[in-house]
């Protein structure tokens, strides 16, 4: 537990991507079986044990601490964790750490009833750095500036191998991973996945930026449209099938009419969307199937879900990802047209005859209710990661609105001191009134310097206070970007903004002259 209570720390106070890389590689050659492979687990969101950290430390926290310092600290520092490990009474400091593997090992072996009794025993033995990384592990989401990719990619240089090998492997193996560290350290062979369907790393593409669009030679590209869905990679082999989301994690449960349909044998990409007598629907009508563990027989019928795919990565045990693009769609086109199953179908591929002609398809997309487009270089292998040069994204221009801040709340993280997490509303007018009406909520897409003027603004003008959320004086007006609108049973106004950032503080505008509910709900009739 030192060592990974270490590694946590200086993962928290080291920015750097190089520098992290560097603490995560030695940590993993220096750590033995099977705690480094825990520790991997707590890194990548795997880990293979359920603790109720929060039930267990209401149970617990009374007998220790003052509820009241501990909701007074809570909200200062802003995370839970580090609140605990700091107001924990020292009793045992300096007694013998547990290791990753004995916390992993009693967790699972205790029942619901011991699990307060195991936190406080391990608590009472640990410094405050020690309590903070053992609640961080507990939570399965240490929150350390690290990404699963990135932890990854640390264990492939620590022992000198590509991190796509590890992505390959990584769906067929499970924590503490001694198959993976035997093959790093060449203690035994590869291990083989050759009857499983396992996740492949996907290509991904860059943002077409002016000049580059100044620069192609349209007749090396292929265009798609680009659709408001989200990627998977669906594969299936051996009667198994499962649907991997862009970041590698299997969502295929929350799909079961997919699962059931989706009996071949080939490694498939594409987009998940809902689609409803052939037309797609909104991204609002896909969020209400994601993230669930379960869904229900109305869900499905209210909800159909429907994978478009537009490329193939292996068909038949054969892999495909040296070929050109073109030579991959026509393998993907000649294996739907023979076995393509219920629930899909393929992304069609543009004709143009003219850069103009592509742009004005490009400019028309808003009102088809399409997300832009994709341009793929037809030569082009499918490589992992995000090579420059061949796949672009040609996201529709973005909207924007001006609306008034209306509630703030600090974030999380590095941003805990800052209130930073902004409701903004827009003026709607009821009986002759014109009142403000909660729109959306942002919390990105301005710097470090304004951040620093919209937190002192809140501070400044705060008129009420909701527990962690302070109501301020409504008349900074924010200008809003965001990708479409659309109507929502779920929000007052009616509506919900997909992907909202703030694109400029505007100091010089009065409130009064902030936008309409009538003006943004009207955006709605005109993607129709």
């Amino acid at each position: 537990m030192k060592a990974f209570a270490t590694l946590l720390d200086r993962l928290t106070y080291t920015p750097s991507r190089n520098g992290k890389l560097t603490l995560m590689r030695n940590y993993f050659r220096a750590t033995p079986d099977p705690d480094r492979g825990f520790a991997l687990a707590a890194l990548t969101d795997g880990l293979p044990i359920s603790f109720p950290l929060r039930r267990v430390l209401a149970d617990i926290g009374e007998s220790r601490f003052d509820p009241e310092l501990f909701r007074l600290s809570r909200h200062d520092v802003g995370d839970t964790a580090e609140t605990v490990a700091l107001i924990w009474p020292v009793t045992q400091a300096g007694a013998d750490a547990p290791r990753l593997s004995d916390v992993v090992a009693a967790v699972s072996a205790a029942g619901r009833g011991g699990h307060a009794a195991l936190l406080t025993q391990w608590l009472d033995r640990l410094d405050a750095t020690g309590r903070w990384a053992l609640l961080k592990f507990l939570s399965g989401a240490p929150r350390v500036g690290v990404s699963a990719r990135l932890a990854k990619q640390a264990v492939a240089d620590a022992f000198g191998q590509g991190v796509d090998d590890i992505e390959e492997l990584w769906h067929g193996l499970a924590p503490p991973y001694l198959q993976l560290f035997d093959w790093l350290e060449q203690k035994s062979e590869r291990p083989s996945m050759s009857a499983t369907p396992i996740f492949r790393p996907l290509m991904l593409a860059h943002a077409l930026e002016d000049a580059e669009w100044a620069g192609l030679d349209l007749q090396d590209f292929a265009a798609e449209w680009k659709w408001d869905g989200i990627r998977i990679q669906a594969a299936a082999k051996g009667g198994v099938t499962r649907l991997f989301s862009r970041t590698g994690d299997d969502i295929g449960g929350a799909f079961p009419e997919l699962l059931d349909h989706f009996k071949f044998d080939a490694i498939l990409d594409g987009e998940l969307l809902v689609v409803r007598d052939g037309a797609v629907a909104p991204f609002a009508d896909l969020q209400q199937r994601l993230n669930r563990k379960s869904v229900t027989r109305a869900m499905m019928v209210k909800y159909p879900v429907h994978v478009r795919f537009y490329d193939a990565l292996e068909i038949g045990g054969e892999d495909l990802r040296g070929l050109s693009f073109t030579d991959r769609r026509k393998r993907l086109e000649a294996w739907h047209q023979e076995f393509g199953p219920p629930h899909s179908d393929l992304s069609a591929v543009l004709s143009f005859d003219s850069k103009d002609a592509l742009k004005l398809r490009w400019e028309a997309t808003r009102e088809e209710g399409i997300e832009g487009l994709m341009l793929k270089r037809r030569d082009s292998p499918y490589l992992a990661g995000r090579p420059k040069g061949h796949w672009y994204k040609w996201k529709r221009a973005a909207l924007t609105a001006d609306c008034v801040m209306l509630y703030a709340q600090k974030g999380a993280g590095k941003r805990s001191s800052f209130y930073s997490d902004y409701t903004f509303g827009a003026w709607a007018e009821k009986d002759g009134v014109r009142t403000l009406v909660p729109v959306g909520k942002a919390y990105s897409g301005f710097t470090d310097d304004e951040l620093a003027q919209l937190d002192r603004f809140v501070r400044q003008n705060t008129i009420e206070r909701f527990g962690p959320v302070r109501s301020v004086t409504p008349k900074l007006v924010l200008e809003v970007a965001f990708d479409a609108v659309q109507e929502s049973a779920r929000h007052k106004s009616g509506i919900a903004m997909r992907f909202p950032r703030v694109s400029r503080i505007r100091w010089d505008k009065p409130a009064a002259e902030a936008d309409t509910l009538e003006t943004l709900k009207a955006l709605i009739s005109a993607a129709r």
